[in-house]
């Protein structure tokens, strides 16, 4: 399946606010939403945080059509590392290797066009389909603390 990554738009809050209020895509995240989350909260998120300079925003877009199924991000970007996010939020492409692919090639885009030494994410310990997807793209377990997993990857182009 084509996997591609494009900005992340205001516009996509109209798809993504739905995504938000699933509790099935939180269900391995410290990160649910503790509140409904309208398109007018969403909308207004995304207009904050697109305008940070220390994040990158992709939509994960599948197919000939480019249908817009995730989200992928960098945070807390500086001169050496970021940190790592990721969601598919239209469940019909859950267990695709979209994750994957999109993982792949945002890792590309940190390490080639950022000029970044490494990227980090935190993973639940119960989620092991992301734990298996990220090692297949590289990153490496650091620490184990109370369900809670550190993983890296190091650019090995510099």
């Amino acid at each position: 399946m084509n996997v591609s990554l494009r900005p992340l738009r205001i516009e996509d809050a109209a798809i993504s606010y739905l995504w938000r209020n699933n509790p099935e895509i939180w269900k391995y995240t410290g990160n649910k939403p503790d509140k409904e989350i309208t398109l007018q909260t969403e909308t207004e998120w995304l207009s904050r945080v697109l305008l940070s300079e220390d994040e990158k925003r992709f939509a994960i877009c599948v197919g000939k059509n480019d249908e817009y199924v995730g989200n992928v991000q960098l945070t807390d970007i500086d001169d050496s590392s970021a940190q790592f996010h990721i969601f598919i939020g239209n469940q019909k492409f859950h267990n695709k290797g979209i994750g994957a692919e999109a993982t792949s090639q945002i890792i590309k885009y940190a390490f080639n066009t950022l000029k970044i030494d490494k990227v980090w994410l935190k993973v639940n310990s119960n989620n092991l389909a992301a734990i298996n997807s990220y090692k297949k793209c590289g990153f490496v377990e650091i620490t184990n603390d109370n369900g809670t997993i550190l993983m890296m990857i190091l650019n090995d182009g510099k």
